[in-house]
């Protein structure tokens, strides 16, 4: 099997695997799918919760497309009369409780074709993150320790370095570098060469999207029942605007669905159902709000 059909059934699989233990978790809410197909080639398959005991609203998406590369990828990868693939997962999921936090997620591969078909380029990304309202030092350590695990393996020198580049991307600039939440990993543009090869990167891929449910999931489990307040709801509601700041401000992935015509419902699935803005608001000093503000910087979470 090639690497791209490989690939395209490791998503399909996670989506599966993904759906199937938030449900459980929540225990009343069902995913929906939506199907779709793209104009110029290929489609996916939309999920989206709402309205659970345990998820507000969450969405994970799969997608394959493929056709002419739209001339703004063009210009961006400075090449002309080349054909593409694209594939990949992304999952965003916004708890009810303000102490379970919100996370997010995606693993995508791309190959780019010259007129014959012939394929020139191709490369891995991904990453996923954490974006907790209030949180507890261990919870925050269990995640980033999770994906260290899971890139151990490929090399010890990738989980600083990815996570470094997590720590730089999901930054509000406009916020004075505050930071979305407290990071995990990311990276982008993995291509294959002599001494890693393709197959070597779809397995890292393969074990960082495995590994997204052992990071997440004890977390929701010892979070989804504490108790919690409107006051509660309101500081959640206050963060939520920050992740909406980032995702239609600084995200790449939102920006670059939307200026190339992507399904815009598919786009969007990651904003939260509710969030707020106050003006020049500052949480009270010595609060757990304060507190999480002071995580939203970067910080060793695990040893190396």
């Amino acid at each position: 099997m090639s690497v791209k059909n490989e690939f395209i059934a490791f998503i399909h699989g996670l989506q599966d695997d993904i759906c199937a233990a938030l449900e459980k978790i929540d225990g009343k809410a069902t995913f929906r799918e939506d199907k779709w197909e793209r104009p110029g080639g290929g489609g996916g398959k939309s999920r989206v919760i709402v309205d659970g005991n345990v998820f507000e609203k969450g969405g994970v998406n799969t997608s394959v497309v493929h056709g002419a590369l739209p001339e703004v990828m063009a210009q961006q990868f400075g090449v002309a009369n080349c054909n593409f693939m694209a594939c990949g997962i992304s999952l965003v999921i916004h708890p009810l409780n303000p102490f379970v936090p919100t996370v997010h997620a995606n693993f995508r591969y791309f190959e780019l074709y010259d007129q014959d078909g012939v394929l020139k380029d191709s490369w891995f990304g991904g990453g996923a993150d954490l974006t907790p309202y209030y949180l507890e030092e261990a919870d925050g350590a269990h995640f980033h320790r999770t994906f260290k695990e899971a890139c151990d393996p490929f090399g010890k020198d990738l989980y600083p370095k990815y996570k470094k580049h997590c720590d730089e991307y999901f930054v509000n600039k406009h916020r004075n570098n505050e930071a979305r939440g407290i990071g995990g990993i990311f990276y982008d543009y993995l291509r294959p060469d002599a001494q890693t090869p393709a197959a070597s990167l779809l397995a890292f891929s393969q074990a960082n999207g495995t590994a997204f449910l052992s990071a997440y999931l004890p977390i929701v489990e010892k979070t989804k029942a504490l108790p919690y307040t409107d006051h509660h709801r309101s500081w959640q509601a206050y963060r939520r605007g920050r992740y909406v700041e980032f995702n239609l401000i600084h995200d790449r992935g939102t920006l670059f669905g939307l200026k190339t015509n992507g399904r815009t419902e598919s786009i969007l699935m990651s904003l939260p159902p509710v969030a707020r803005w106050e003006y020049d608001f500052h949480p009270e000093p010595g609060s757990p709000e304060a507190q999480l503000v002071a995580y939203l910087q970067p910080r060793e979470w695990v040893k190396a």
